[in-house]
């Protein structure tokens, strides 16, 4: 039988104490530490997340390296250009137009294009341009101009309807090439002739940017500098090849010097016609 007490406090005292291991409660009371978890999958989990943040860091450099590539690519301003260049849809085609009435056309395409609902087909209209230097009463200033006179580029998908649409444009004169079978161009003859507005922009905004980084290391007008050519060596009428631009490796018959801004006029045949051009004394050599 158990024994069995009259007054509760002769009853012994019931504590956690007695059911404590004597060796467990010295090793408690020497280290001080909270009794460690048995280590298991089950529970709390903390081995398991601790193994996955580890992988997770692991998976996360390949990710941290993909946008220095991105930054890579994106560094070199043609390159980036000739991959947009290649995802658009349609093709290149060159049409004429009188010289000075290039912009004019292309708002008057992009007119049509809008009322005769030919957003589907007709894609860009470009007027390939660049900036260069101009000297006038001793003010030296960047001006924009076209870089082929009398031409504009269409970016389109050539159906009767987009054919007639462009071609009955007004100031129009035709398609370059065959009349009713245009051949349109190729990517790397529209790189060449879009590319240099495209690596001059480049220049502007690296320049604007190093001004606002350092003050005064860019240049007044703001493009990178070019050789300074002080005599030419060159005539009225003669031929010489061009070496640099989008007119690079084609020959040229100079018509005009003009020795203070240091550019030359000269024709150079395009598309199989002469077309005026404006180059710069580095751009031209003699043969």
């Amino acid at each position: 039988m158990s024994e069995q007490y009259d007054d509760v406090s002769e009853a012994p005292e019931s504590s956690e104490e007695e059911s404590v291991d004597p060796a467990t409660a010295e090793a408690v009371e020497l280290t001080g530490a909270t009794p460690v978890l048995p280590d298991s999958g089950d529970g709390l989990g903390i081995d398991d997340d601790g193994a996955g943040a580890g992988d997770a860091t692991e998976q996360a450099d390949p990710i941290d390296d993909a946008p220095a590539d991105e930054v890579d690519a994106a560094a070199d301003p043609l390159e980036e250009f000739r991959a947009a260049l290649r995802e658009k849809f349609g093709d290149w085609y060159v049409i004429h137009t009188y010289s000075g009435m290039e912009n004019r056309v292309k708002a008057n395409l992009e007119n049509r294009t809008t009322s005769l609902n030919m957003e589907d087909y007709i894609h860009e209209i470009v007027v390939p341009t660049e900036e260069v230097a101009e000297i006038k009463n001793g003010q030296r200033k960047m001006v924009k101009r076209t870089v082929l006179p009398g031409y504009v580029l269409v970016r389109m998908d050539l159906t009767d309807e987009s054919w007639s649409a462009v071609r009955h444009t007004p100031s129009v004169t035709g398609f370059v090439g065959h009349s009713h079978q245009p051949v349109p161009l190729s990517l790397d003859e529209v790189e060449n002739m879009l590319a240099p507005a495209v690596l001059a922009q480049a220049e502007l905004d690296a320049a604007a940017a190093a001004a606002n980084a350092e003050p005064g290391t860019a240049p007044p007008t703001g493009a990178a500098p070019r050789p300074t050519v002080e005599v030419a060596d060159f005539e009225v009428s003669d031929s010489v090849m061009v070496v640099d631009g989008p007119f690079a490796t084609l020959h040229a018959t100079i018509t005009e010097i003009n020795a203070e801004s240091q550019r030359v006029k000269a024709l150079v045949e395009i598309f199989g016609r002469e077309t005026p051009v404006e180059l710069s004394f580095d751009q031209v050599e003699r043969v």
